[in-house]
């Protein structure tokens, strides 16, 4: 087991995020516009609170999911690496008369994920930005800050006794924590209520973009499939699209890994029927 990987489960670990994407939005419609286009209640959030939502197409299915950070005059957008341009994209499709500035400031910042079940006991810098997102589902914050500052805020959460952690730490962990991520788990054909991540969804906030659709499957109660995480006894990970049976009912792999805590593979895998 990696030093990365022992403090993500049993300690603090420090991730660089800085490949994610950034995008700020300013303007006196923006909060209206990312309610109308999001799956989450947007208005109800307040400077220093974060919320997880989707970016859904007419026909309710995901298109990209994102980090919302809500600030006096501005928001924050945090996204997967390869959602950065589609999410700009997604966004301005969408500003038709709306007063609303999007910039990319991914190149400009840095992002740093402190994660594991002491990372509450290290405090930020004063000067950086925190914000309540885990990659990985342990508990944990994002830091963000100018891009030169990084190498500093680095050096102090190591002398504090953050580790560091690899990407290939944090994918074990996260599915161990059975947290699916866009681009592996979740993909432009996915149902919100496919995914079980209903934290991304808001059911009183009124019309919003797909909002028909995901409504509708609420209210007959049923979805084809459901991403569900799956112990497979063994040492050899599946392959993506590999079919297995679970309890009589048909699962597809979307990701597995070993996992050295549970001494075996943990998958999530859609289940037909689940």
């Amino acid at each position: 087991m990696s030093e990365g990987y022992e403090a993500l489960r049993a300690g603090a670990a420090w991730l660089d995020l800085s490949a994610r994407g950034r995008i700020t939005a300013r303007g006196r419609d923006r909060v209206r516009l990312l309610h109308n286009i999001t799956s989450n209640e947007v208005k109800k959030m307040t400077p220093g609170s974060g919320c997880y939502a989707f970016l859904l197409n007419p026909q309710g299915r995901i298109q990209a999911d994102l980090s919302l950070l809500s600030f006096a005059d501005h928001f924050l957008i945090d996204t997967e690496p390869d959602l950065r341009e589609k999410v700009l994209r997604l966004i301005r499709r969408y500003i038709i008369s709306d007063q609303v500035e999007l910039e990319d400031i991914t190149s400009q910042t840095a992002a740093i994920g402190v994660e594991g079940p002491l990372a509450e006991s290290f405090r930020p810098p004063d000067d950086c930005t925190k914000a309540p997102f885990s990659l990985t589902g342990q508990p944990g914050y994002r830091i963000y800050c100018a891009a030169g500052e990084m190498r500093k805020i680095v050096g102090q959460l190591e002398a504090a006794g953050a580790r560091p952690a690899t990407p290939g730490d944090a994918r074990v962990v996260r599915i161990e924590n059975g947290k699916p991520r866009y681009g592996e788990d979740i993909g432009e054909t996915s149902l919100p209520q496919e995914t079980q991540q209903m934290h991304a969804v808001s059911f009183t906030k009124g019309c919003y973009l797909g909002q028909e659709i995901v409504e509708r499957i609420r209210t007959q109660g049923h979805v084809n499939k459901n991403l569900v995480r799956l112990e497979i006894d063994g040492s050899e990970p599946a392959v993506p699209g590999a079919r297995l049976m679970v309890d009589g009912k048909e699962a597809e792999i979307t990701s597995s890994v070993y996992s050295p805590h549970f001494g075996k593979v943990i998958a999530l895998a859609y289940v037909r029927g689940a």
